[in-house]
């Protein structure tokens, strides 16, 4: 189940979340069903390749927080081990941040309970409900569960900004424009 469940997530990554993100429609692509989600620009630890991920969010003390739910495992949780530093794309724009892993065992039961609830539906995947499980129960089933803490450091590129794909939406709606025109 594990495997079929990544390949579908990985598909509708790929092909669905990132390019909406990446064309600037992230604000509207959060909400407690679905859950609330940024993207992650990776630095491949062999490949050297930009690579983007995304992932549920939570915003806590003023950092941004995120889950590796298929553990240590993940591809792009090795590539943030390599290469700490990257640009997130967050629905209200992007940020350049440090990556830390979390240890203090309070701060990680938090963030992760947290987390599940913003991760929506697909919070539910990990067998429980993360607003009704005790604390005692949620740190135990997700001890293997690393939590990530992003400082902030700066801005980092937009989806109208070098890189994005904003322009793409600019220039089909400028031809639109022009059609109904002609028209």
């Amino acid at each position: 189940m594990s495997t079929i469940l990544r390949r579908i997530f990985k598909f509708l990554n790929k092909f669905f979340m990132v390019p909406i993100f990446r064309l600037g429609f992230g604000p509207f692509m959060g909400n407690p069903f679905t859950g609330y989600i940024m993207v992650l620009k990776t630095i491949g630890r062999k490949s050297g390749k930009v690579r983007y991920v995304p992932v549920n969010y939570t915003i806590y003390k003023g950092y941004v927080y995120c889950i590796s739910g298929f553990r240590k495992a993940a591809d792009w949780y090795r590539n943030l081990i390599a290469n700490p530093e990257i640009e997130m794309i967050l629905p209200c724009g992007s940020l350049y941040a440090r990556m830390q892993e979390v240890s203090d065992t309070d701060e990680k039961r938090i963030v992760t309970r947290q987390m599940l609830i913003n991760a929506g539906f697909a919070g539910f995947f990990e067998g429980y409900n993360p607003r009704s499980i005790s604390d005692d129960e949620l740190q135990i089933k997700t001890a293997d569960m690393p939590v990530l803490r992003f400082q902030p450091l700066g801005i980092g590129n937009g989806a109208s900004d070098y890189g994005g794909w904003a322009w793409i939406l600019a220039i089909v709606i400028i031809i639109l424009i022009v059609l109904a025109l002609i028209r």
